[in-house]
């Protein structure tokens, strides 16, 4: 998910983003939405609800590659096809949402939500989709076009693309192809062509640095920071390292239908039995945050208040032993119908950190009576298979990366749980459901006053803390790895990619 955000932020401009300095700015459109400039007015829905109407007025030169602009029509059609369930887009509650849609002319439209929200002109993932290209394809099928848009079948298609690049080479398992688009009619972008490489697995990634045959690393998903300190000192007159902490969330899902696993005393021993003060030193060189909850240090929401889980194995053995976990005569502990407590492990292969971390966890479970067993795949296969379809048997490794503020109803909500019905959508992998959670993710977006959303989000925090519907382990800093000739990229550490700003991207 996060190469495919820096590809697109290449080929593809989106209505808003947060933009590197953490600010809500417009992107194709001209205006950003407030109430004081009449761009957003507080009506009443059909219902009788409070809500909002937010218009939105498109870039006068904004166009797809064959050169048609980018219209009211094409927001109007991925409105429609986002509040279709059968289309199983990822995000649901926006659709929900956005009860109706109106188009004013070629460039405006007028959305009206059915709740007011703190951040109702982030439109986050809406974004036009090329309706003169896409609507016949996601008519004929609406539950098969998630996988068979122009998009997968036809990449190279310039009426796919709005940004300063296009695709026009598309290598599977070896990597992308980007050319300046020539209908592009912003800033001109400095570079005739980027070429975007697969490479999974970061010890070779390294090697082909240091070769030449790549320029430089994304810090989006490129170098662990260890690796790339590493690399630093050996080669600091050849590339600049820049380290930047951000909103991305390295955890354990957890699969709350493994009988184990439902119960909470088992997932908080999981955590105190795990050293992850000395993970972070040993592994990271201490430059990684430790997690008591989902919500960065960074960011404005978080509350200092929850304390941080130490390792405290003695708790851990004393939660173990409550929950009927007793020891066996191999270490590994087992129930009273003499199961163990056997739990799979999973992550991205090829990641050399995320790989070395594991190793680590399972020998601190064993520890204290845990078998860890380690199954690793392709992120291809891990994120579009195991995870959104909810076939992992234990704990899953990845990070989520978020907007400041970011309400995580996405993956807490119990209506974001994936099924098969709603054809995977939603990120609620591990299936966490409370009703007092839902109900803080609800409230939260439509409480306008700063202070009382505090309130919310410290509640929602505590919840995290003492249910753990994941294990936090640290907020990673990405490491973005540049040659010394480049200059121009602005590091956000959040989930707008850099890549939206590559008109910025200059030689030195």
């Amino acid at each position: 998910m996060a190469a495919k955000s820096y590809v697109l932020g290449f080929a593809r401009r989106p209505l808003t983003v947060y933009d590197p300095d953490w600010r809500l700015a417009c992107m194709l459109c001209e205006t950003l939405p407030t109430l004081g400039n009449g761009l957003a007015a507080l009506e009443t829905t059909p219902e009788g609800k409070p809500g909002i109407r937010v218009t939105f007025r498109l870039r006068a030169d904004a166009r797809w590659g064959d050169g048609t602009p980018v219209s009211a029509e094409d927001l109007r059609f991925a409105w429609e096809a986002g509040r279709e369930a059968a289309t199983g887009f990822g995000g649901t509650e926006f659709y929900r949402s956005a009860h109706a849609l109106e188009v004013v002319d070629a460039r405006t439209i007028i959305l009206h939500l059915d709740k007011v929200t703190f951040d109702f002109a982030s439109m986050g993932d809406f974004q036009p989709l090329p309706a003169h290209v896409e609507r016949p394809r996601w008519q004929a099928d609406p539950r098969g076009y998630r996988n068979r848009t122009a998009y997968d079948t036809e990449t190279t298609n310039p009426a796919l693309w709005s940004g300063p690049y296009r695709i026009t080479g598309v290598q599977p398992g070896a990597g992308v192809t980007l050319e300046r688009n020539p209908a592009w009619q912003g800033a001109a972008p400095a570079f005739r062509r980027i070429q975007v490489r697969t490479v999974e697995n970061t010890a070779a990634l390294e090697a082909q640095l240091l070769a030449g045959q790549i320029d430089m690393v994304a810090g989006e998903l490129g170098l662990p920071v260890e690796q790339a300190a590493a690399l630093e000192r050996r080669t600091s007159w050849r590339f600049r390292v820049v380290y930047k902490p951000g909103l991305i969330y390295e955890h354990l899902d957890v699969q709350r239908d493994h009988p184990a696993l439902a119960d909470a005393r088992v997932r908080q021993a999981l955590l105190l039995s795990a050293d992850r003060a000395q993970i972070v030193a040993r592994l990271f060189e201490g430059r990684q945050t430790l997690a008591t909850t989902s919500v960065n240090p960074l960011d404005p929401m978080h509350d200092a208040s929850v304390p941080v889980v130490g390792f405290d194995p003695t708790r851990a053995a004393a939660l173990l032993d409550a929950a009927g976990w007793t020891r066996g005569p191999d270490g590994i502990r087992r129930n009273a119908a003499g199961e163990r407590l056997s739990l799979e492990l999973m992550t991205t292969a090829g990641n050399r950190a995320r790989e070395a971390v594991q190793q680590v966890l399972q020998g601190m479970w064993r520890q204290a009576g845990i078998e860890a067993r380690i199954r690793n795949e392709p992120p291809r296969v891990f994120f579009a298979e195991t995870l959104s379809k909810r076939r992992f048997q234990g704990l899953a490794m990845f990070a989520w990366i978020s907007a400041p503020e970011g309400v995580p109803r996405s993956t807490l909500h119990s209506d974001e749980i994936p099924t098969e019905a709603r054809n995977w959508s939603g990120q609620n992998y591990g299936g966490y459901r409370n009703a007092e959670m839902d109900a803080l993710l609800e409230a939260i977006p439509t409480e306008l006053d700063a202070t009382k959303r505090r309130a919310l989000w410290a509640r929602l925090q505590a919840i995290y803390a003492e249910e753990l519907p994941s294990l936090p382990l640290w907020f990673r800093a990405d490491a973005h790895v540049w040659p010394r000739w480049l200059d121009g990229i602005r590091p956000t550490g959040h989930l707008n990619a850099t890549s939206l700003w590559v008109e910025e991207w200059r030689v030195r």
